[in-house]
């Protein structure tokens, strides 16, 4: 159930779990089923986070209870998918949540870079 409403604060979220914060950039592109997320997380980091199914459906839960996605019950044409398969898309609650943990690690970045820990953006430290 739900536990949390359409007007929360998305800082009430906040941080999220680095596997949270892939699932969820991951359905900023559109609905998706489990093990499209998996394949695109790993993707788009390179190989270097591996999500199991173990921890992405426990990650899914979380999501899906404090309002961040939904299951979809509608499904492509049986033939064009496995009936196995669960569908899911983020909440607008979940993008207003993706974008505050966006700006709270790019502020990182910054700090990090005000300190010569990396790169400025012109690339030179």
């Amino acid at each position: 159930m739900n536990r949390f409403r359409s007007d929360s604060d998305p800082a009430d979220f906040l941080p999220l779990t680095p596997v949270a914060f892939e699932i969820l950039l991951s359905l900023a592109e559109g609905e998706q089923h489990g093990y499209s997320i998996m394949r695109a997380v790993e993707e788009r980091t390179g190989g270097g986070m591996e999500v199991h199914a173990g921890t992405l459906y426990r990650a899914l839960n979380r999501l899906l209870s404090q309002g961040l996605l939904v299951e979809l019950e509608e499904r492509p044409a049986p033939e064009l998918d496995d009936e196995r398969r669960r569908y899911y898309r983020m909440t607008p609650l979940g993008a207003q949540v993706l974008r505050a943990e966006a700006r709270r690690l790019e502020r990182q970045v910054v700090a990090a870079r005000a300190r010569r820990l990396l790169p400025s953006r012109g690339g030179r430290s």
